[in-house]
């Protein structure tokens, strides 16, 4: 048995306008929640590659980085699906958040199956939907880009291995 910690690896999109924030309303184990456009890096992709696929998915908006925001480590615990109902599930997130330059939407892209829509709200509006956040990293990354916390994008390395390697599929 493989006892050894590994957390998911997820990329966020910090995208604002005009004072607003693009989130996405997604279903969740949990229930309805806000988030940022946001997902897993799959295998074979960089960092960055992931946060334009994901932003894309999950919002039909074309979407490049200009800078890290930051790393975000967190842990999440819920009751674990399909076993005893005082099983818990432990998971730990490190996510690679991004801002940068939203790009054109796309009108004929269908939205990935668990988003319900997109929406655009300012930080205060954020701020007041706590509850409804998908986690704390949410706001956390938000905050974070208003303090105009920024990286450059050279911080994040993808040795060419990753890409270079067959992966199952």
């Amino acid at each position: 048995m493989n006892t050894r910690w590994q957390p998911n690896v997820t990329v966020a999109a910090i995208i604002e306008q005009t004072g607003r924030f693009l989130l996405v309303e997604e279903h969740t184990a949990e229930g309805l929640r806000l988030n940022n456009p946001a997902g897993h890096l799959d295998p074979g992709e960089s960092p960055l590659q992931a946060c334009v696929r994901e932003t894309l998915e999950e919002t039909a908006y074309a979407f490049t980085p200009q800078a890290l925001v930051g790393l975000y480590l967190a842990r999440f615990q819920r009751p674990h699906a399909g076993t005893a109902a005082s099983a818990i599930e432990d998971i730990t997130y490190l996510r690679f958040a991004f801002c940068g330059t939203l790009g054109a939407w796309d009108a004929q892209r269908t939205l990935d199956t668990p988003i319900v829509r997109t929406l655009w709200l300012t930080a205060d509006e954020i701020r007041n939907s706590a509850e409804r956040l998908r986690s704390p990293l949410v706001l956390q990354c938000v905050e974070d880009y208003l303090a105009g916390q920024r990286f450059g994008l050279e911080v994040v390395h993808t040795h060419p291995s990753v890409q270079a390697l067959q992966h199952p599929a």
